[in-house]
């Protein structure tokens, strides 16, 4: 059994979600319309990543998480991405993953290391990994952005994941970073990974995407151009991060 997932590298209109939402809300449609069972947009993917809390942070079931509920059932399918979020327990908002199901379903993630040189440790609080979540058969854990650069935390989940999903919002300045990291991840874990991030402007900085599949030998799947709006789609088999472990028993 094989999971049909997507990748959206797409824009973010600054600070602007319903501008946002409307830019991507055809593009997941396409997506799903094209077969995609799991969708995953980018970090903060509906405002950008915005240290303006008090303008972006929304509550639980604030108008971005509203939407991803709203396009998971209409659609069917699953719909990724973070949202500067209130979360029950934090004295700060948190960089919160949302998985939301076509039924209703809602996983949810706090970033567990916000990007302390950017300030975000200023503005958000940090979170705990969570248990993978499965779809389709397929066991995923989410990681968001900076937490590629602690690779304990994909260790330390591995025996039990069999894909990670990171969205992220990496400047260009440290694509190379970026990509390194993701096939390393990868590579170390033997286990597919999605690396989702956005193109366009923010807040001075600029990004060049660079998103990618990779599987669990570290081959990369399908790659985005950098600097384009584009999807990428590839289908998950557990069976073949269960193969590649058995022949190759690193871990």
């Amino acid at each position: 059994m094989t999971l049909e997932v997507a990748a959206i590298q797409h824009d973010i209109v600054w600070e602007d979600p319903p501008a946002t939402m409307a830019m991507v809300r055809p593009l997941v449609l396409d997506a799903a319309a094209a077969g995609a069972e799991l969708i995953s947009l980018t970090e903060m993917w509906s405002c950008g990543f915005s240290m303006n809390t008090g303008v972006v942070a929304e509550a639980a079931d604030g108008p971005t998480a509203t939407f991803m509920h709203e396009l998971a059932a209409e659609t069917g399918a699953w719909i990724a991405g973070s949202v500067p979020q209130h979360t029950d327990g934090y004295d700060r908002p948190t960089n919160r993953f949302i998985l939301a199901g076509p039924n209703g379903e809602d996983h949810r993630y706090s970033k567990t290391k916000p990007f302390s040189f950017a300030g975000e440790t200023d503005h958000y609080a940090g979170g705990e990994p969570v248990a993978p979540i499965t779809v389709g058969g397929v066991r995923i854990t989410p990681f968001i952005c900076y937490d590629l650069r602690f690779a304990d935390l994909f260790w330390n989940a591995a025996a039990d994941t069999d894909l990670y999903l990171v969205p992220a919002n990496w400047p260009g300045a440290r694509r190379e970073h970026w990509m390194a990291l993701l096939s390393a991840r990868a590579i170390e874990n033997q286990a597919y990974v999605i690396g989702v991030n956005r193109v366009g402007s923010g807040d001075g900085l600029d990004y060049t995407g660079d998103s990618r599949i990779i599987d669990p030998l570290g081959e990369i799947m399908q790659e985005a151009p950098a600097g384009a709006a584009t999807t990428l789609r590839a289908s998950i088999d557990p069976a073949v991060v269960a193969d590649v472990r058995t022949r190759f028993p690193f871990m």
